[in-house]
């Protein structure tokens, strides 16, 4: 099955996650890039404010989903909400993708993110997980697995 990791992240957690994943699964990788600022506390707190009212933003990303079976897409959670960068990414793949997993990284609660994910894909996910910052380690071992029995059957 050959597979993409999808993520966007500002602080690294995110990145961790999908570059520990894609080596374990033997997938590709293709990070998000945001092309707003989101760096200093003034961005911090316009991400906080974008992912609530649910707004898009100019993203660049190198890999054709397409090409691939299974996408798995990464995104840290803001505001108990998915990123404008995950947003806009699935706006503009959604038909491009065949099947889709999504992971949220938080420091507690993901709220409505994997649900607004799923949404924007327009299609049930595989997959869905979140990864509490706090036990990290144990989340990655975990959807590993769980991505893992999928990728079996």
């Amino acid at each position: 099955m050959k597979t993409l990791v999808v993520f966007y992240s500002r602080s690294g957690t995110t990145k961790r996650v999908a570059q520990d994943l894609a080596e374990t699964l033997g997938a590709e990788v293709d990070e998000v890039i945001d092309k707003k600022s989101r760096k200093g506390i003034l961005g911090i707190l316009m991400a906080g404010y974008d992912a609530t009212r649910g707004k898009t933003t100019e993203i660049e990303f190198t890999k054709d989903p397409s090409g691939y079976d299974l996408v798995i897409i990464g995104s840290p959670t803001w505001n108990r909400r998915v990123t404008p960068a995950i947003r806009t990414y699935l706006l503009q793949n959604r038909e491009k993708i065949k099947a889709a997993a999504f992971f949220a990284t938080c420091m507690g609660n993901s709220g409505k993110c994997l649900d607004q994910m799923e949404a924007l894909y327009g299609d049930k996910a595989l997959l869905k997980k979140t990864l509490v910052k706090k036990e990290l380690e144990k989340g990655i071992k975990e959807l590993q697995e769980e991505l893992k029995a999928l990728m079996a059957t």
